[in-house]
């Protein structure tokens, strides 16, 4: 059981725009310059300014949410319905060979707008993205059975709080 009173943290902020947000801009209509593409109560979208490839497509909620751990479950369910659905449409619109989905948390994250948002980034073959994972790494057997151990335990923790 939760021992705070508010039902997550950063509940006040989800629940307000921030003045300073270009994204709350956009949800509130005061950014004329966007080009939104989709709208219903719980997000709009829209694309990026400097879009990676022709059809990347952010996907926001409409309220004020600067990262995934402010998130609530409820919004996250409506965010992950429209961004199946906007998929789709981003799918059906430029016929791309694959698709990347992108959701960036924190600075080091490459995150520049704390309002979360959700890439979706059309591929082909020849795009000027390139991979966005690295070839390989080093890790030991053992460092990878020291992290699993770690979020386990972090994850029945979690279960034994709700």
């Amino acid at each position: 059981m939760r021992t705070s009173r508010l039902p997550f943290p950063g509940w006040f902020r989800m629940h307000t725009s921030d003045p300073d947000c270009p994204f709350c801009e956009i949800v509130q209509r005061d950014d004329p310059d966007a080009r939104e593409v989709y709208r219903d109560e719980h997000v709009v979208a829209f694309f990026p300014t400097e879009p990676a490839v022709l059809g990347h497509t952010m996907v926001v909620p409409r309220g004020h949410v600067p990262d995934i751990w402010s998130l609530p479950e409820e919004t996250s369910a409506h965010l992950a319905r429209a961004t199946v659905r906007l998929a789709a449409a981003v799918r059906g619109a430029v016929e791309p060979e694959g698709l990347n989905i992108i959701q960036s948390n924190g600075e080091v994250a490459t995150q520049t707008v704390f309002h979360l948002h959700v890439h979706l980034v059309p591929r082909w073959a020849s795009d000027a993205m390139g991979p966005i994972w690295p070839e390989e790494t080093d890790y030991t057997e053992q460092a990878k059975d020291q992290m699993q151990d770690r979020v386990r335990q972090a994850c029945r923790e979690m279960h034994e709080n709700d």
